[in-house]
């Protein structure tokens, strides 16, 4: 996957298109990944500890990765991600301004 956590992003498609904010997880595994402020949902909890009136919650959704695009840190543009290798260690690379996205 080409989006890790901590990393910005705008939504490309779907109704939150247009929103950026920080990939707060990411499920490789599934191809998905969690925004914050975008695809948020209604959860209805159980009393806990944490929560000892329950009810219901609203929280951030998954989304699929194919429905973000990374905002570069140098341009500040969303882009797409190539890589390249530097001493065995992968490298994200931004298409548009040619910079490393990865420190």
């Amino acid at each position: 996957m080409t989006v890790r956590k901590g990393d910005k992003v705008r939504v490309i498609a779907g109704k939150d298109k247009g929103k950026e904010g920080k990939v707060l997880r990411a499920y490789p595994e599934k191809q998905r990944v969690v925004v914050e402020n975008v695809h948020m949902i209604k959860k209805a909890t159980r009393p806990s500890q944490r929560n000892p009136q329950g009810g219901i919650v609203e929280m951030e959704g998954t989304i699929h990765v194919s429905n973000v695009m990374l905002v570069c840190p140098n341009c500040g543009q969303p882009t797409r991600v190539g890589r390249r290798r530097e001493d065995g260690v992968r490298i994200r690379v931004c298409k548009k301004c040619g910079k490393d996205i990865d420190k």
